[in-house]
């Protein structure tokens, strides 16, 4: 299956891992070419590019930890579209800082989502989903690491998996009436907003 990735940090580094393993065509990594992941992918052969019009036509593309919006006519390079993960049970926190927004608004519990990305703010299909509790004492950075990025890993690498056997990867819409959007974290303490 021919591949591209697009994203940054650890995430898009253990999709890379993962994709080689699966024997995977790495075709690009679109990522800042002085990360972490730009490192990790040159090691391997693969090339990179700081560039999204630099995608080719391929199979799927991986977006891992991806800031940035893939307009449609970069989606169409790719056979099977993009699928994207989104660290919260969309339509819940959509938006750039998911996993701090469950923990100031003290939900016990949350999840991480694969989704097929269009033209929106992570609202597109659903794909696959998991949860996990949100411990009392933890922080976004300690609940990225113990359970979200590892779910992403693993949610990514099934989804893949299904479109490699040529599965039905359309999934299924977001509920419109169970959505939230939170804007990106302040600097400022909440409470003094």
């Amino acid at each position: 299956m021919r591949v591209v990735i697009a994203g940054q940090k650890w995430l898009a580094t253990e999709i890379l891992a993962a994709c080689i393993a699966r024997s995977y065509d790495i075709l690009l990594a679109v990522t800042n070419p002085a990360g972490s992941f730009a490192k990790a992918a040159a090691g391997q052969g693969v090339a990179v590019s700081a560039q999204i019009a630099d995608i080719p036509p391929c199979d799927v593309i991986v977006a891992a930890h991806l800031h940035q919006y893939l307009p449609a006519s970069i989606r169409a390079r790719a056979k099977s579209g993009v699928i994207a993960y989104h660290p919260s049970l969309l339509p819940r926190h959509r938006g750039r800082d998911a996993v701090r927004w469950a923990i100031h608004m003290r939900e016990p519990i949350t999840g991480g989502t694969v989704y097929r990305m269009d033209d929106g703010a992570d609202t597109g299909a659903l794909l696959a989903q998991d949860w996990c509790h949100i411990r009392p004492e933890d922080t976004a950075a300690t609940l990225w690491q113990r359970e979200l990025a590892p779910m992403g890993v693993r949610l990514m690498m099934d989804v893949l998996g299904e479109i490699e056997r040529g599965g039905d990867a359309a999934g299924f819409p977001q509920d419109e009436r169970l959505a939230t959007f939170e804007p990106g974290f302040p600097a400022a303490a909440l409470a003094d907003i």
